[in-house]
């Protein structure tokens, strides 16, 4: 349990959502909200210069450093820090990233106010919040990672950092040998990953890996 005010951190490209919700949050009473920050990146550079916060509102599409990748990196470097993901993205494979790169809860943004303030205070108390809606699409997904029908779901959980940066960049209108310079590569290297993921995911061209990519939610659309 979180003893005292639990400070709170914003992170989500749309401005006046970020000051709304900050507003609301802290009419609440109870949080201190430190700092706001448009994606990770902008997150990571405040997180060095500010208070620790103990929780943080992570929107997943972003750019520059979306929810998926700040999660990790959090995981990673604060692991003190309880992430509660706040957005309007509610697929299955989402919730199940999200929370297996260690957010500790997961809401949408049409939650209202007491529902968010609710979430709050069971992470701060808590530890995590899990609605029955998070709880019922969980159950699901474990069940279909149990079917062999779903390996390529269950190998789509399990991509690392360079499958889905290149999975993004697969989306775009940049050739094979634009997106290995990007990613600092080879284009034999591009070309292994790319058969890789064919075989994984199974999909059998680039559009199949871009609409897999949309579908999933590595990808999100304007």
């Amino acid at each position: 349990m979180i003893t005292d005010n639990p400070g709170v951190v914003l992170v989500d490209d749309h401005v006046l959502l970020r000051n709304g919700l900050a507003s609301l949050i802290r009419s609440f009473g109870r949080f201190d909200v430190l700092f706001e920050a448009s994606d990770g990146k902008d997150l990571i550079r405040k997180l060095n210069t500010s208070r620790r916060p103990d929780i943080i509102l992570l929107d997943i599409g972003m750019p520059e450093m979306d929810g998926y990748e700040t999660a990790c990196y959090l995981r990673e470097h604060f692991p003190e820090i309880r992430v509660l993901a706040l957005t309007m993205t509610d697929t299955d494979s989402s919730v199940a990233r999200m929370l297996n790169n260690g957010a500790k809860g997961y809401v949408l943004k049409d939650i209202d106010a007491h529902g968010l303030e609710q979430a709050l205070d069971s992470i701060a108390d808590k530890g995590s919040y899990y609605t029955e809606t998070v709880t019922e699409k969980l159950i699901d997904t474990v069940s279909r990672l149990e079917e062999p029908g779903h390996r390529h779901f269950r190998n789509m959980l399990t991509l690392n950092d360079r499958e889905l940066e290149f999975m993004k960049l697969v989306c775009t209108e940049w050739t094979y040998k634009e997106i290995a310079d990007r990613m600092y590569l080879s284009p034999r290297t591009i070309d292994g990953y790319r058969d890789a993921l064919f075989e994984k995911l199974n999909v059998r061209t680039r559009v199949g890996l871009a609409m897999f990519a949309v579908k999933n939610g590595i990808v999100q659309l304007d």
